[in-house]
């Protein structure tokens, strides 16, 4: 079984920054994809960034350029730094892990992130 743990989410005013972390309970260099996804209030869940065990990364179109994914192999976390924060960007964040072959991933208990105008 794999345990991630977010942390770093709270309140923010419109036009700061967070850094969100994820501590998993094994090496991260055993997953083929780790990544971030969020689900704001009412709505579905939705892609935020992933990385993949190789260093390529992709990320959502609501994100794309004010945020930024990254890992620590060493200390087994993975990050996302988000920078020019938006009231639409309140939701709630998830880390997400797979093993490569798998269909299916795990997935952190979340951090809110709030974000006031």
């Amino acid at each position: 079984q794999v345990q991630l743990v977010e942390s770093g989410g709270g309140l923010v005013q419109s036009g700061g920054s967070l850094r969100l972390s994820c501590a998993a309970s094994r090496s991260i260099s055993s997953f083929y994809v780790m990544g971030w996804y969020r689900q704001p209030p009412g709505k579905e869940r939705e892609l935020v960034a992933t990385i993949l065990r190789g260093g390529g990364t992709s990320s959502g179109d609501s994100v794309k350029d004010r945020s930024a994914i990254s890992r620590d192999n060493g200390q087994n976390l993975l990050f996302l730094q988000m920078d020019s924060l938006k009231p639409e960007d309140t939701a709630v964040y998830y880390c997400y892990a797979r093993f490569p072959g798998s269909l299916t991933g795990f997935w952190g208990q979340g951090t809110q992130v709030t974000v006031s105008s």
